[in-house]
């Protein structure tokens, strides 16, 4: 993974860990990386590997067994919100992009679904 020297590390492995999740490359309830693994996928400090597991718990992404290791949320509805975040960012981003260029609201939508029913997904 290349990092964005914008963005700190931590949240950068935080959002690919979320979009691993959404996605289905982690399962609900799978078992997490080792902190001592996640830093070396990621190339990053031990305790920035640490404080992502902490920052992913207290958003509730995960939880720790203690002695056993870190598990992906068996949550549906936390899946559901994850994802609906993640469009969230992803639309605001763009909204403010294609404002930026001068588009109104009507063009957007149109070069959506101009550019939707073009492409074969």
């Amino acid at each position: 993974m290349e990092f964005d020297n914008n963005i700190p590390i931590y949240i950068q492995v935080i959002a690919d860990i979320k979009k691993d999740i959404v996605t289905g490359v982690i399962q609900l309830g799978e078992k997490l990386p080792s902190g001592r693994d996640l830093a070396l996928k990621y190339q990053i400090n031990p305790n920035t590997a640490n404080r992502i597991y902490k920052e992913l718990e207290g958003e509730e992404v995960c939880f720790t067994k203690r002695g056993l290791g870190t598990y992906v949320t068996m949550d549906e509805e936390k899946l559901k919100s994850i994802r609906e975040e993640m469009a969230g960012t992803l639309l605001d981003n763009f909204i403010a992009g294609m404002k930026d260029l001068g588009f109104k609201k009507e063009e957007i939508i149109k070069i959506i679904e101009v550019k939707y029913d073009a492409k074969s997904f």
